[in-house]
Order: C-alpha cells, then structure tokens, then sequence
C-alpha cells in the first residue's frame, strides 16, 4: 500500500462497474474477461466479433491511459519467467475449473446476488492469501 492513490483507485472501480452495466444492459452478457476471451476462440459470425472488440478496447485503453498519464508505469516482476508461465496456468485452469474469473464472479456476479459468485469470490481470496502466506512464510520468497 505504498502508492495507494484513491482517487485513480475509485475512478477505475467507477469505469469497471460502468463497462459492466453497459455490457450486461447493452448485450445481456456478463463482462467476465476469461468468458469473453474463451468465446473469442471458438464462436463464430457476431459472437465472436463483439468479443475481439471488447478485448481490443482492453488494450486499447492501456494505449490511451498512456497518453494521458504523467508518467510511464513502471512494473518490476520479481519472480522466474518459469514460475511466472506456472502460475498463469494455475490461473487459467482455475477459471474453467471455477466457471470464471473474478471479473465474472467478483464484479457482475456479486453485484447479482449470484450466491456461487460469492462462493467464487471467496475461494478465490481465501486461496490467494495461502499462497502468499506460504510463499513468503513457508518457503520464504521475498517478492
């Protein structure tokens, strides 16, 4: 929490939820990224257009937030690019294993009352402070 910017932090949960909104109102779909990008992959014809535009305006906002920021954000991955190709993986296979990632279940499904998107959700934290807990505790890696 060294550089916590409240602000830039509300402004971004503000833009997330309003995409959300827009998509679940605008196209009936839920905005949950690994959805949006497995259905990307295998529809065809519309469906898979309105998925290549959303996930292009993904990075097309990272062009335009570089425009626009007063400084180039710098970021330091402190891990092996093994480990870190592992642990996307992990990643990966626990979004098909959990029916979506948090942007599915931790953001629209919540937001739905979806009792298995609390569930999710819940998994998905009490897991990742395991994981940091043995990872700096157990096997004491200092990120």
């Amino acid at each position: 929490m060294e550089n916590f910017t409240p602000l830039s932090a509300l402004a971004g949960g503000v833009l997330i939820g309003l995409s959300a909104v827009i998509m679940l109102v605008g196209n009936g779909r839920i905005a949950g990224i690994s959805g949006i990008l497995g259905g990307a992959l295998t529809s065809r014809g519309d469906e898979r257009l309105w998925r290549a535009l959303f996930l292009a305006g993904l990075l097309l906002a990272t062009v335009c937030y570089s425009l626009v920021a007063p400084a180039p954000i710098i970021v330091d991955i402190q891990s092996t690019p093994v480990f870190t190709a592992v642990a996307g993986l992990l990643v990966g296979f626990g979004t098909r294993l959990g029916s979506g990632c948090t942007s599915g279940h931790g953001i629209c499904g919540i937001a739905r009352f979806s009792k298995r998107s609390f569930a999710a959700t819940a998994t998905f934290m009490l897991f990742g402070f395991i994981t940091v807990y043995v990872t700096r505790h157990v096997l004491e890696v200092q990120l």
